[in-house]
C-alpha cells in the first residue's frame, strides 16, 4: 500500500474516533495493521477479555513470527490457564491447555509438562515458582507490565505504537478543500452553493433556466495514487472534460471479462479510495518492486493484453476447437519405451531432474532428505549431499524446534537452473539449498534460506528482468521470489490454501508465475507488488501441477482430486477455456498423478503402476507401458531435455532409465571400460534371454505399448514362501547391494549370540507375566512394555551412561551397546492399569502413545487410562467395560480423537476432550486386533480375530469395504490379525499368524504373500515394518526371527533363538520366545522384542556389517539357495495366488 493510503487510513480512524464509532475503530486498526491502540489493548486484558485480545493481536503479528511474539501469546494464554485453575474449572483448564498451550510444547516440551501437572495439584500456588500468584486484577496488572516490555521491543510493532499527529477533523478540511475547488471550476459559481452529496462532483445549477456546461468528471482513481506526479494528459494539474477517464477502460485487469466471471467489469470513476489489484485503471501506474531488481517502472499495454491472454475462464468446462496443429511425422519409437537399466538410490525417491545441457545428468530427491548426481550412463552417483542444516542460528524458532521433535525431513523438490550452474532443494520444512555445480563430480554450497513456515513445496528457477531469481512455494500460502544472494524480492499473498506449485514462464518479454494450490485454485502474477491477475479453479479442484511445452507455446496441466480422479488438459489461453481433457486414467487414482511433456509432441503420466503417453493432439492414450513392472501406484518420472530418456520411479526406492534407440546409443557411447567389471549387478531388467540367442541377450527389448491392461499385476510362482507376483529380476536396494551381488548369496543365519549385538532388559519383579505390547518412544531413546498384568515399565538411554569400564560414554540414542535405565518418577509410582475383576488370561492388553511422547493410553480387560508419561499419574480414565477396550489408536492429526476397537467387534470413535462416543463402527463379527491411519488415503483399517479387513472413510467414518483375507490350505480363519502402514501409507502389511502379506490400501488388493515353512514354520506372533519401510521384521513362537525384503517378501536373515536365548532358558519346560517386535523410528536395523518370560531385548547387527543381510536374487525365475530350509518352492496351489 502507498504512503498515501497509508495516510488515508489514519484520517478515516481520526473520523471513526471523532463520531464514536468504538467497534469500527478497532476493527479497521486491526485490519490495516498500521496502528496498535495500547490503551484499547490494555482495557481488553484488565477486563480478560481473552478472545478479543487474541484477535487484536493477530492483525499484527502470529505466535510463531519472531520470540517476541512467542512469549506474548503464551503470557496471554498462561494467565488464561492459570485464572481457569483458580476458578476451579478444570474442565475450562483442560480446554485451554489442549487448544491454546500445546502449540508451545513444540518449543519448551518440560514447561508444558509442568505446566500441564498443575492440573493435579489442588491449588497451583503449591507450585514454588506460583507461589506468589495473587489475585487475578493484581496478576494481570503484573503481566501487562511485561506485555507493554515485549511489545515495544517486538520488531513487528515498530512505527506502529505512535498515532500521527493530526489536526482535529482532518479528513473534514480536506473534503471542504475538494468541494471549494469543485465550486471554483463551476461556469455560473453562486455565492453560496447548495452542496447536498458528496456521491457526484458539485456544480452550481445555470441561473434563469439556461443549459449549464457538462460537469467535469475528474479521474480520481487514476490520480489516487499521486506519489509520483504523472502528468493526465496535456492539459497540466487541471484536465478538462477532454481528459475523462473512461469507464470501460477502468475495467483493469479484468478487460477481458467472461460471462462468469465474478469480478466487477467496471469501476466507479470518481471513487478515491484505493482499488483492488484487479480492478486497476488500464492507465499506466507506477509500481515499487525492489530497487535492485531493475524492473520497469510501470507496467505497459503489452503487460495488459498479455494478462489478457492469460487470463483463463472461471468455466472450465471443456470447449472443441478445430485441429490446426501440423503435425510433424513421427511414431512410437520415439517414446523412450526400453528399459535400460534400474539404479536403487537406497531411499524413496520423491523428485528428479535432468541437467538442461547435459542430458545423462540426473538430480534425484530422496525421502530421507539425501540430493544425489547421478551421471545414468555410467549408473555412477557422482555425489550425495545429505540433509544437514548448515547455519542453524539463522533459522526461525519454530524451524529449530521442528528438528527437535517432528519426523526427518525430506526433499519435496529439486530443480536445475536453466543454464544448469545451480541446483536447487525444497524440503519438507522451512528450508531450500541452493548448490553450484562447478561442472565436476562436486555440488558446492551456495545458498540456505528459511524460506516458508512448514513444507517448501515446489522451487523453480526465473529470470525477471534477465537477473536470475528463485522462486519458492509453501505450506503457508505464499509465493516467495529470491536473488542468488538470499535476499528476498518479492512476496505474493492471496492464496486461501496451501500453494502445491509454481510454474514460472515468459510470453513476448513478460515474465510470469502460475501457481496451484491444493484448494484447485489456480492464479497467476506478473513480478510487481499488484497482486494476482487471474483466480480460477483447476479441474479435480486439488492437487494440480501446470507445464509448458518446451517451445512455450502450449500449456498443459495435470492433478487428482480428493476423491483420486485424474485429469490431464490443454488450456487455450486466448479463450480461456481447457481446450481438450485427454482419457485414459482409472477412476480412482491411488495417489496425486505427476506429469512431463516432451519433444513438443507427448505427454507422459504415471499412474496405475504403469507409464501412459499421450499425443499432445489427440486425446486418447497413445502407449501404455509398465516397464517390466516394479513400479508404484503413482510413479514420477522425468524426461531429459532430448526426450530420447526418462527417468522413472520404482517402488523399492530407486529409479529406471527408459530410452528410444537414439537414447540407448548415447547412453552407450558414455559408458567407459572400469564400468564393464560392475556392469551385471544392474544389468538392464528388459533384457531377454532366449536360448542361445546371441541378438536376444545382448539387445534391449522395448516394453510393447498397450492402451488397456487387463490386469494390474503380473502372475507369477511361489518363490520362498511368497506369493511374488513378481517382476522378471529382483533389484539391489542400495549400492552396497550392488556389490554384494558380485558375490553369490547366501541367507544370512545369525545363531550365536557373538554374531549380533544385544542388550536385555528384566525385571524379576514378574516373571509370570509376558510383554505382551511394546513400543519405542517417538524420539527413540526410550522403550515402552505393557506387560500381560496392567503394568507399563519404561526404559530410558540417557546421555552420561557408565560403561564397564567407568569410562562415561554419550549415547545419543538407542543402543544395543548400553543397558537403558528402568526409569520412574521419585514418587516410585508405576503405570499400572484398572485390571480389578478382570480374568488377565482373557485380557487382550493394547497401549497407544501420544506423538510428543507426552501421554500414553492403555487397557487391561478394564477401563481404559490416560497417563502422562512424566508423573505415571492417571489424568483420567474412560469406556469402562464390557465390552473391554482391545486395541488403541490416536487419530493422526487430532490427539484428543481415538479409535477403540472393542471385544464386542465394535470400533468406538471417542473424543477424550468431550468425554463422548462419537461415532460407533461395526463391520467385524469377533474382537477387533487392529487399527492403522493412513492421512494419505483419508481411511482408517482395521482387522479383527474374524480374518477380515475393514476400511472406513476417517471424514464420514463409513464403511468402504470389507475383505477376507486369504487362508492358506487347511487353515482356520480364527486368531488375531494385525495391520500396519508402509511409509507411503498406500502400502499395507497385514499380519496372522499363518502368514504375511502386503496390500495395496487404495484398492485393497494384495500384492504379495508368504507362508511360515520349513525353517521358519511356527506360527507368526508378530511382525512391523522397518523404520525406512524396506525390511519387514517377523517373530516366531518358536524363537526364530525372521527379517525380509519389504518389497518382495522374501527372507534375508534369520536371527535363531540360540542367538539372544540363553541355552539354561532353550533347555527348560517352557522355552520363551517373543510375543511382540517394535522397529526403532530412526535406526532401520535395531528392533526390540517383548518375551514371554516379561525381558524385553534390543537386538542390532555387528557394527561391522552393519544391516540384516542382503536381499535375495532371482536368476531365470529360480533363486540361488544355500539351505532348502530357506528359500524351498512352495506347493501352495495355483488358486491361491492372487490375481
Amino acid at each position: 500500500m502507498s504512503s498515501l493510503s497509508r495516510e488515508l487510513v489514519f484520517l478515516i480512524l481520526q473520523f471513526l474516533e471523532e463520531e464514536k464509532f468504538k467497534e469500527s475503530v478497532h476493527k479497521l486498526e486491526k485490519e490495516s495493521g498500521f496502528f496498535f491502540n495500547m490503551k484499547y489493548f490494555e482495557e481488553k486484558v484488565q477486563a480478560g477479555e481473552w478472545e478479543e485480545v487474541e484477535k487484536y493481536l493477530s492483525g499484527y503479528t502470529k505466535v510463531d513470527d519472531n520470540r517476541y511474539s512467542m512469549k506474548i501469546f503464551f503470557e496471554i494464554r498462561k494467565q488464561k490457564y492459570l485464572e481457569a485453575l483458580d476458578r476451579q474449572d478444570k474442565a475450562k483448564a483442560v480446554e485451554i491447555l489442549v487448544t491454546d498451550l500445546r502449540v508451545f510444547s513444540t518449543f519448551n516440551e518440560d514447561l508444558y509438562k509442568e505446566i500441564t501437572q498443575l492440573l493435579t495439584l489442588g491449588n497451583f500456588r503449591e507450585n514454588e515458582q506460583l507461589s506468589k500468584y495473587g489475585d487475578t486484577k493484581t496478576a494481570r496488572s503484573i503481566m501487562l507490565i511485561e506485555l507493554k516490555k515485549l511489545i515495544e521491543a517486538n520488531p513487528l510493532f515498530r512505527d506502529k505504537l505512535v498515532f500521527p499527529t493530526l489536526k482535529s477533523s482532518r479528513l473534514r478540511t480536506l473534503i471542504n478543500q475538494s468541494l471549494n475547488w469543485q465550486h471554483q471550476l463551476c461556469k455560473n459559481p453562486r455565492p453560496n452553493p447548495d452542496i447536498k452529496t458528496l456521491f457526484t462532483d458539485h456544480t452550481c445549477a445555470p441561473p434563469n433556466g439556461a443549459l449549464g456546461a457538462a460537469p467535469v468528471n475528474l479521474p480520481v482513481a487514476a490520480v489516487a495514487k499521486p506519489a509520483a506526479f504523472t502528468s493526465l494528459g496535456t492539459h497540466g494539474p487541471f484536465p478538462t472534460a477532454a481528459a475523462a477517464a473512461n469507464a470501460g477502460a477502468l475495467a483493469g485487469w479484468m478487460a477481458n471479462a467472461a460471462a462468469s466471471s465474478t469480478v466487477q467489469a467496471s469501476v466507479v470513476t470518481a471513487s478515491s479510495m484505493p482499488m483492488p489489484p484487479n480492478q486497476v485503471s488500464i492507465l499506466k501506474r507506477p509500481i515499487t518492486p525492489p530497487a535492485t531488481l531493475g524492473m520497469v517502472d510501470y507496467q505497459n499495454l503489452e503487460q495488459e493484453q498479455l494478462m489478457k491472454r492469460l487470463r483463463l475462464a472461471q468455466n472450465v468446462d471443456e470447449v472443441t476447437y478445430p485441429a490446426t496443429r501440423q503435425q510433424a511425422s513421427w511414431s512410437l519409437d520415439d517414446l523412450p519405451r526400453m528399459v535400460a537399466f534400474t539404479i536403487q538410490q537406497g531411499s524413496t525417491v520423491t523428485s528428479m531432474d535432468f541437467n538442461p545441457s547435459h542430458h545423462t545428468l540426473l538430480l534425484v530427491g530422496s525421502g530421507n532428505g539425501d540430493i544425489t548426481l547421478w551421471e545414468v550412463a555410467l549408473r555412477e552417483r557422482l555425489v550425495t549431499k545429505p540433509f544437514k542444516i548448515w547455519e542453524p542460528t539463522a533459522c526461525s524458532l519454530p524451524f529449530q524446534a521442528s528438528m527437535v521433535k517432528d519426523a526427518p525431513i525430506s526433499v519435496s523438490r529439486v530443480a536445475w537452473s536453466p543454464d544448469g550452474n545451480f541446483i536447487g532443494a525444497a524440503f519438507t520444512k522451512h528450508l531450500i539449498h541452493l548448490y553450484a555445480y562447478p561442472g565436476s563430480n562436486d555440488l558446492r554450497q551456495h545458498l540456505e534460506i528459511d524460506a516458508h513456515v512448514g513444507c517448501v513445496n515446489d522451487i523453480a528457477f526465473a529470470h525477471p528482468n534477465k537477473q536470475l531469481c528463485v522462486v519458492t512455494c509453501g505450506e503457508d500460502k505464499l509465493i516467495k521470489v529470491w536473488d542468488m544472494n538470499g535476499r528476498k524480492l518479492f512476496n505474493f499473498e492471496g492464496h486461501e490454501a496451501p500453494v502445491y506449485s509454481i510454474c514460472p514462464h515468459h510470453k513476448e518479454n513478460i515474465q510470469f508465475i502460475f501457481s496451484t494450490a491444493i484448494d484447485g485454485k489456480i492464479k497467476a502474477w506478473l513480478y510487481d507488488n499488484m497482486g494476482s491477475r487471474v483466480d480460477y479453479d483447476a479441474p479435480g479442484q486439488w492437487c494440480t501441477t501446470m507445464l509448458y511445452s518446451a517451445d512455450g507455446s502450449r500449456l498443459f496441466s495435470c492433478g487428482t482430486s480428493k476423491d483420486g480422479e485424474s485429469f490431464l488438459v490443454e488450456w487455450n489461453e486466448s479463450e480461456g477455456a481447457i481446450k481438450r481433457t485427454y482419457a485414459g486414467f482409472r477412476k480412482k487414482s491411488a495417489g496425486v498423478v505427476q506429469f512431463d511433456t516432451t519433444q513438443n509432441h507427448f505427454l507422459a503420466a504415471g499412474e496405475d503402476n504403469q507409464i501412459k503417453f499421450w499425443d499432445m493432439d489427440h486425446i486418447n492414450v497413445l502407449a501404455s507401458i509398465d516397464a517390466d513392472g516394479g513400479l508404484p501406484s503413482v510413479p514420477r518420472l522425468r524426461f531429459n531435455k532430448e526426450g530420447n530418456l526418462l527417468a522413472v520411479t520404482t517402488a523399492d526406492n530407486g529409479f529406471k532409465i527408459l530410452a528410444t534407440a537414439a537414447g540407448l546409443r548415447s547412453l552407450r557411447a558414455i559408458e567407459t571400460p572400469p564400468f564393464d567389471v560392475m556392469r551385471t549387478p544392474v544389468e538392464s531388467t528388459a533384457l531377454k534371454v532366449a536360448g542361445t540367442s546371441a541378438a536376444a541377450a545382448t539387445n534391449i527389448s522395448p516394453n510393447e505399448p498397450k492402451v488397456e491392461r487387463s490386469s494390474p499385476i503380473k502372475p507369477s510362482s511361489i518363490l520362498n514362501g511368497v506369493d511374488t507376483m513378481a517382476r522378471s529380476t529382483e533389484k539391489p536396494r542400495s549400492l552396497e547391494d550392488v556389490s554384494d551381488r558380485s558375490k553369490p548369496w547366501q541367507l544370512v543365519e545369525i545363531v550365536e549370540p557373538g554374531q549380533c549385538r544385544q542388550v536385555t532388559m528384566s525385571d524379576n519383579s514378574d516373571s509370570s507375566s509376558k510383554v505382551s505390547r511394546l513400543l519405542y518412544t517417538n524420539s527413540g531413546v526410550g522403550i515402552l512394555a505393557l506387560g500381560s498384568n496392567g503394568v507399563q515399565k519404561l526404559w530410558k538411554w540417557v546421555r552420561n551412561e557408565q560403561n564397564p569400564s567407568g569410562k562415561a560414554v554419550y549415547v545419543p540414542k538407542a543402543t544395543s551397546n548400553v543397558v537403558p535405565q528402568h526409569w520412574q518418577p521419585n514418587s516410585g509410582l508405576l503405570m499400572t492399569n484398572d485390571v480389578s475383576g478382570v480374568n488377565l488370561e482373557d485380557a487382550v492388553p493394547c497401549i497407544a502413545l501420544s506423538k510428543n511422547d507426552s501421554y500414553v493410553m492403555s487397557a487391561c480387560g478394564g477401563k481404559v487410562s490416560l497417563f502422562n508419561m512424566m508423573t505415571f499419574k492417571v489424568m483420567t480414565t474412560f469406556m469402562p467395560p464390557p465390552p473391554a477396550s482391545t486395541f488403541l489408536a490416536f487419530h493422526p492429526l487430532d490427539n484428543n480423537i481415538i479409535a477403540i476397537g472393542m471385544e464386542d467387534s465394535t470400533i468406538h470413535i471417542y473424543n477424550v476432550r468431550v468425554d463422548e462416543v462419537k461415532s460407533k463402527l461395526k463391520g467385524h463379527q469377533k474382537r477387533v486386533t487392529g487399527l492403522a491411519f493412513s492421512t494419505s488415503l483419508n481411511i482408517l483399517v482395521s482387522s479383527g480375530a474374524d480374518a477380515q479387513l475393514c476400511v472406513w472413510s476417517i471424514d464420514t467414518w463409513e464403511k468402504r469395504k470389507s475383505i477376507s483375507i486369504q487362508m492358506p490350505a487347511g487353515k482356520v480363519p480364527v486368531g488375531d490379525t494385525r495391520v500396519q502402514f508402509y511409509s507411503d501409507q498406500i502400502r499395507l502389511l497385514v499380519i496372522h499368524e499363518t502368514q504375511l502379506a502386503t496390500y495395496d490400501a487404495s484398492k485393497m488388493e494384495r500384492i504379495r504373500q508368504w507362508i511360515p515353512q520349513d525353517g521358519l514354520s511356527a506360527p507368526i506372533s508378530y511382525a512391523a515394518y522397518s523404520c525406512n519401510g524396506q525390511l519387514i521384521y517377523a517373530t516366531f513362537c518358536d524363537g526364530n526371527i525372521g527379517v525380509f525384503d519389504a518389497d518382495s517378501l522374501r527372507l534375508r536373515c534369520r536371527i535363531a533363538p540360540s542367538a539372544y536365548i540363553s541355552q539354561a532358558a532353550l533347555n527348560g519346560s517352557q522355552p520363551p520366545y517373543p510375543v511382540v517386535v517394535a522397529s526403532h523410528p530412526q535406526e532401520s536395523n535395531q528392533i526390540a522384542i517383548g518375551m514371554t518370560d516379561s525381558s524385553v531385548k534390543v537386538i542390532e547387527p555387528l557394527e561391522s556389517d552393519g544391516k540384516w543381510g542382503v536381499s535375495p536374487p532371482a536368476e531365470n525365475g529360480m533363486l540361488i539357495t544355500r539351505t532348502a530350509s530357506s528359500s524351498t518352492t512352495s506347493n501352495h496351489t495355483p488358486d491361491q495366488i492372487q490375481r
